[in-house]
C-alpha cells in the first residue's frame, strides 16, 4: 500500500508542478505577445447598432470600428445608424462631423411587366443573376429582371418586386447596398438623399431612342431635353446623368422643374419619402406612382352587331 501511495503522490505531484509551469509559460506569453486593444474600438463598436450589413464596406461593425479607431474609415459610413451614429462616433474620435447625407438605394429602371415589349417566358431557375445570362429573356437588355435577388439580399425589407419591377420601399432602406451588390445588371445605385424626396433618371438603356421604344414604353430615348433644361443634368451616352454633387438643397425653387416637364417619356421620377405637405395635400386621393396616357381609338367605343 505505501508503494501505491508514493506513486499517487508523485503523480500528483508531477502534474502540480507541471499546472505551474504551464501557467507560467502562459502568463509569459500572455505578455510577450500582448497586442494592445485600442479603448476607443470597444467604445465606437458599443455606439454601432451592430446589424454587421457591410453598407460601410468593412466586414461586421467590429472591422469598421478599428478602422475608425486607426483613422482608416470616415465617421459617418455607418448608414444604418445615420446622422446620430456618426455624432457619437465622432465625439469618441474627438473629431468633427462634417456634412454628410444617408446614402439610399435608387433602381435606374420604371418599366412594369405590361410597359416592357419584347418578353417572352422564362422557365429557369427564379433568380436574376441565372436569368441574366439567357438571350432573349425580355427585349430590353438594361432593365430590372425582376426576379427578386434584391429582396432576398436585403436584410430590412426594405425593396419588393411589384409587378415585375424592384421598388424601394424609403420608409425602410437603411442604404446598406446590399441590393446594389446583387444586382446582376448594376441598374441600382446609392444615391446622396439631400432631401426626403430625390430625382433620379429611371432608366439604364443605353440604345438609341428608336430601338428603345421597340423594347419599352417608357424608356429614356436620350432626347437630350432634360440636360438642355437644367445646369445640373448631362448626357453621358444616351442617358442622362444628374450630378448630385453640386445640388444644393438649400437653394430656392425646384433646379429640375423644366428637365422634368420637358422629358416626353417621363424617365425623370421623384423617388423617396413624401414631406408632410405632400401627404396633406394628397391625403384623399388615390394617386398611381406614374401618369400615363390611357390612349383609346374610335374603334374601342363601337359596338359591333351583325
Amino acid at each position: 500500500m505505501d508503494g501505491t501511495w508514493i506513486v499517487v503522490g508523485l503523480a500528483g505531484g508531477t502534474m502540480v508542478l507541471l499546472g505551474g509551469a504551464m501557467s507560467l509559460v502562459l502568463g509569459w506569453a500572455n505578455r510577450a505577445f500582448h497586442v494592445p486593444v485600442d479603448p476607443r474600438v470597444e467604445a465606437v463598436g458599443a455606439v454601432l447598432p451592430g446589424a454587421n450589413c457591410g453598407g460601410c464596406g468593412y466586414v461586421g461593425c467590429r472591422e469598421f470600428a478599428e478602422a475608425v479607431a486607426r483613422g482608416e474609415a470616415a465617421v459617418t459610413l455607418c448608414t444604418v445608424g445615420g446622422a446620430s451614429c456618426a455624432a457619437q462616433i465622432a465625439a469618441v474620435m474627438g473629431v468633427e462631423v462634417g456634412q454628410s447625407w444617408p446614402y439610399r438605394a435608387v433602381v435606374h429602371c420604371a418599366a412594369a411587366s405590361g410597359q416592357r415589349l419584347g418578353r417572352t417566358p422564362y422557365v429557369g431557375v427564379k433568380s436574376c443573376a441565372s436569368a441574366n445570362l439567357v438571350a432573349g429573356y425580355q427585349g430590353c437588355a438594361y432593365g430590372c429582371l425582376g426576379l427578386g435577388d434584391c429582396v432576398r439580399a436585403c436584410s430590412f425589407d426594405a425593396i419588393h418586386v411589384v409587378d415585375g419591377l424592384a421598388r424601394v420601399d424609403y420608409t425602410k432602406c437603411v442604404g446598406c447596398r446590399a441590393c446594389a451588390e446583387v444586382c446582376p445588371r448594376k441598374i441600382i445605385t446609392m444615391v446622396p438623399f439631400k432631401s426626403e424626396r430625390m430625382l433620379v433618371v429611371a432608366c439604364s438603356n443605353q440604345d438609341a431612342g428608336k430601338d428603345v421604344k421597340n423594347v419599352c414604353r417608357v424608356g429614356c430615348i436620350g432626347c437630350t431635353a432634360c440636360s438642355k433644361n437644367s445646369a445640373l443634368i448631362e448626357m453621358m451616352g444616351s442617358i442622362p446623368s444628374i450630378n448630385y454633387g453640386k445640388l444644393d438643397p438649400n437653394e430656392e425653387g425646384d433646379p429640375f422643374m423644366l428637365a422634368v416637364e420637358k422629358c416626353p417619356m417621363e424617365a425623370l421620377l421623384y423617388v423617396g419619402r413624401p414631406s408632410p405637405a405632400d401627404v396633406e395635400a394628397t391625403k384623399d386621393e388615390d394617386l398611381p406612382e406614374r401618369v400615363l396616357a390611357e390612349f383609346e381609338s374610335t374603334v374601342d367605343k363601337t359596338e359591333w352587331r351583325g
